[in-house]
């Protein structure tokens, strides 16, 4: 059973390897034409052409072995003087090298920022809210924050000459001692 899946896997492939694969162009038919004379050259060979006119469209429907023949179509192509090639040969050659495929592919679907910004959204409206929460079920401040306490830090440091050389009891001193506000 094994031999006979393996016969009919590879009658399969035969066509597929005995088959030349080139690129045509819409805009340089020199190509098309040079592709077409390889291809008859080979009395047992059919050419299967991939055209480049829109590469970027056609990129996520081939095969890899389509893929690959493109790539390595394209490699020899952009051997050959920028100057001649054709807009749509330049256009895929950078599309293949430098396209969103692959590992380029993007990370994020279109509509996923809107989904970003509201979870973000949500998110600072949960902190705010618990903020706001500890703010008013919090107890009181402390009663040596305030402005009077401050003061008397400040008369009882000189009462008892704190820090004379460089701090509030040194001669000429003009800061605000424990004042914070």
């Amino acid at each position: 059973m094994q031999a006979a899946f393996r016969l009919a896997r590879h009658s399969t492939s035969v066509r597929s390897a005995n088959s030349i694969r080139c690129l045509a162009t819409t805009a340089n038919p020199a190509h098309v034409a040079s592709a077409s004379s390889a291809s008859s050259s080979s009395s047992s060979s059919k050419a299967s052409i991939i055209p480049l006119s829109n590469v970027e469209a056609q990129w996520e429907k081939m095969n890899a072995e389509d893929k690959s023949t493109v790539h390595e179509q394209l490699e020899e192509i952009m051997k050959k003087d920028w100057k001649q090639l054709s807009l749509d040969e330049k256009k895929a050659a950078y599309y293949v090298a430098f396209g969103p495929h692959g590992p380029r592919a993007p990370v994020s679907k279109p509509g996923d920022g809107w989904k970003i910004f509201a979870g973000t959204a949500a998110l600072v409206g949960v902190t705010g809210i618990i903020y706001y929460a500890i703010r008013i079920f919090s107890p009181a401040p402390p009663r040596t924050i305030n402005k009077e306490w401050q003061e008397a830090s400040n008369e009882r440091a000189l009462e008892q000459k704190m820090n004379p050389i460089t701090g509030i009891a040194s001669e000429g001193y003009s800061g605000k001692g424990f004042v914070q506000k």
